[in-house]
């Protein structure tokens, strides 16, 4: 690589660089063309790559997070292929992947790679005995407004209260019945229950084709129904929710298992 300021070929040194990233000071190593006249510092587009990669491990690393290679080392150890991992978490592949190149998951999604590795939990804590389905989550909330006479499902609104009413929806057909209604995963936030990387989410539940769901069974809208009737107003179901010792009991951002769901105090 030649330097645009033409004081000719740049050679490959490794550097410390200190970066902010996402408010936490890093300081890396990476390979970068560097100028020997005026010091300027340019990298291929592999070179970039693997910098951003870089920063994205030390940050992880800093917050306490598994690094891509902690993934990696962790699933080989067990002898696990990256499909394998996905399916005992229920995530896609393509969630694994992301997470081992570069892509910070959420605090929720590090503890349940924790717990997938250490065996503490099946995926079926997480999910309630069902594969995950964004259209059933909008057709349960498209129940709860038929009921409730009221709309939930709103952009913007960060599912402050949808997603309480999904969380007991969750948790009592998971409590009767030993499955839950969506297979989502909840995880425990300061402002309660929320549904796990809701932020991801609410654009394909709001987008989603309600007719692409499992129908809701009787024993479901019974449920519904019931939820209902006991949280006819949102900030009912929020502050409900909000009471429940199984939520704070839960450290910020860890997942709420559905073998909680017999401790429910509110309904």
């Amino acid at each position: 690589m030649n330097c645009p300021n033409g004081h000719g070929k740049m050679p490959i040194k490794s550097i410390d660089k200190k970066v902010r990233f996402r408010g936490v000071d890093v300081t890396i190593q990476a390979e970068q063309h560097v100028c020997k006249v005026c010091g300027l510092e340019a990298g291929t587009l592999e070179q970039t790559a693997e910098v951003q990669r870089t920063i994205s491990d030390a940050y992880r690393k800093k917050a306490g997070l598994l690094t891509g290679q902690e993934i990696r080392d962790l699933r080989r150890k067990m002898k696990l292929t990256q499909s394998d991992l996905a399916k005992l978490m229920d995530v896609g592949i393509a969630s694994i992947k992301r997470w081992e190149t570069g892509l910070i998951q959420s605090r929720s999604m590090d503890l349940a790679l924790r717990m997938a590795f250490k065996n503490k939990r099946s995926a079926d804590d997480c999910t309630g005995n069902r594969n995950f389905s964004i259209p059933r989550i909008k057709l349960v909330l498209a129940a709860f407004e038929t009921f409730l006479k009221k709309d939930l499902l709103i952009e913007g609104d960060r599912m402050l209260y949808s997603a309480k009413y999904l969380w007991y929806a969750d948790m009592l057909s998971y409590r009767d019945s030993g499955r839950s209604m969506t297979g989502a995963t909840y995880a425990a936030l300061p402002l309660g229950p929320q549904l796990n990387n809701y932020r991801d989410l609410i654009k394909d539940i709001i987008k989603a084709d309600v007719k692409a769901s499992e129908a809701l069974t009787k024993e479901e809208l019974k449920i519904i129904t019931k939820i209902s009737a006991v949280f006819p107003n949102k900030r009912d179901v929020y502050d409900a929710a909000h009471r429940e010792v199984i939520w704070k009991r839960r450290a910020n951002g860890e997942i709420i298992p559905y073998s909680d769901a017999a401790k429910l105090t509110e309904i």
